[in-house]
């Protein structure tokens, strides 16, 4: 029982720790090599790429989507998808997804005259189920050893912790004056029924005997 109980408390933290990790704002320090267009056929990954652009048909199956190739200081490359996330999940409220691709294409650069830039995003990068990020936003910094402190995200897990942490307590505290208490009643009471049993068996058992010394 304790190793269930263990189980799905890990599971629940493993979905949450996902969907921080998948929502929240990430920062990646690259080198712009390319920016394209390009037509996606949505399938199995619909779920990893957002609605239409705000004004078009959210129904349609497929559309033209952009991209932004990137390689980072260790030459690893990352390409994102650069998609408006209007008023959906997440909330980035993004519609300048033409104004950013903008952006991008005009910090291209060079491994021999590098430009780095610092691309705002969410979400995964996989190869095999063809899931990129989002990029949310773009701009120059001076190189790519640059640090950025993710307050944003300091401050939402701050305060979600916070509630976790006052549900607990006070949870705890309903537990120990309220369901305690009961659960100490119904034990005494099943206690109290027990003596009172094995008193009853007694006196029978004594009257049976009683019996037995007059045959």
């Amino acid at each position: 029982m304790t190793y269930v109980k263990w189980f799905f408390i890990l599971l629940f933290w493993s979905i949450v720790a996902a969907f921080f990790h998948y929502t929240l704002p990430q920062h990646d320090i690259v080198r712009v090599t390319d920016t394209y267009s390009k037509r996606v056929d949505f399938g199995e990954n619909s779920i990893f790429w957002s609605q239409a652009d705000s004004g078009n048909d959210p129904n349609t199956t497929n559309r033209d989507v952009f991209f932004i190739q990137t390689r980072q200081a260790n030459d690893k490359i990352m390409v994102y998808r650069n998609e408006d996330t209007a008023w959906g999940w997440p909330p980035y409220f993004k519609f300048d997804t033409s104004n950013l691709q903008a952006e991008a294409a005009d910090l291209k650069s060079t491994a021999a005259d590098p430009k780095w830039v610092v691309i705002k995003h969410y979400g995964w990068r996989n190869e095999f189920f063809t899931v990129f990020p989002n990029a949310i936003s773009i701009r120059q910094v001076a190189g790519p050893d640059v640090t950025i402190i993710p307050w944003l995200n300091i401050f939402i897990l701050t305060f979600f912790f916070a509630i976790v942490w006052a549900i607990w307590v006070r949870w705890r505290r309903f537990v120990r004056n309220r369901v305690d208490p009961v659960l100490e009643d119904v034990s005494d009471t099943f206690e109290a029924a027990g003596d009172s049993l094995a008193e009853q068996r007694g006196r029978f058992g004594r009257w049976l005997d009683s019996w037995r010394g007059k045959k």
